[in-house]
């Protein structure tokens, strides 16, 4: 999975600065994105991990937070005073707003990174649901075929039965009609050998879960035994 993304909106760059220079003391980086309040309408940016937003013109607050407040990801806001934020929690309720203090950038770090793990945690997880719902669909479209198996090997054998004995009949068609015949019999015969295929894969699949079943078994008795 790609390097995380942290978008950044502020109009001091000083407040970018300090963010991006703390966050390299991090164990993981993420990748930044740096935008001004103005910037923001022009550039806007679909794939974020976290955003970041610092003082910007009051005039600016609904223009870049309603767009990231109608978004999936967390938001934090930093710095904004005590009727400001206020507006932010009432209006936005879904950004998490940090109001001043001697240790904001260290609280913003730490918050914003865990919501960055989060927000990759829960990717990962919708795409573990996405992949199992596809292995789950071919599962029980394997176990149909599997099901199914008897009855097209009898469809199978009637057709490639009836084909014999047209063939059986010299003289009775054409080379044409005979030459078609045969496609319909060696076709039949391709048929029956992928079934035959599978039949050999359900085998090959069933031997390696019993294997790993009893793998697993000896792996749990070997701690029993050596208490």
């Amino acid at each position: 999975m790609e390097t995380p993304t942290v978008l950044i909106i502020s109009d001091d760059a000083d407040f970018s600065r300090r963010i991006t220079a703390r966050w390299q003391m991090e164990r993981h980086v993420p990748t930044f994105t740096l935008l001004s309040g103005e910037l923001w309408p022009r550039f806007a940016v679909d794939a974020f991990d976290v955003a970041i937003v610092g003082q910007l013109r009051r005039d600016l607050l609904s223009v870049v937070l309603e767009p990231l407040h109608s978004t999936a990801q967390p938001v934090f806001c930093v710095g904004y005073d005590a009727p400001t934020a206020q507006l932010i929690r009432d209006r936005w309720p879904r950004i998490a707003v940090l109001g001043p203090s001697e240790y904001w950038l260290e609280t913003l770090v730490l918050a914003a990174a865990e919501a960055v793990h989060r927000s990759r945690a829960e990717a990962r997880a919708r795409a573990a649901e996405l992949a199992c719902s596809t292995l789950d669909r071919q599962a029980t479209l394997g176990r149909y075929m599997l099901e199914m198996r008897h009855n097209l090997n009898n469809a199978l054998t009637s057709v490639l039965g009836n084909s014999d004995l047209l063939l059986l009949e010299p003289g009775s068609h054409s080379a044409q009609t005979r030459a078609q015949i045969e496609t319909i019999r060696n076709m039949t015969l391709r048929i029956h050998e992928i079934m035959q295929r599978f039949s050999s894969l359900e085998k090959e699949m069933n031997v390696v879960a019993q294997q790993a079943v009893h793998d697993s078994g000896r792996a749990y008795a070997a701690p029993a035994a050596a208490n």
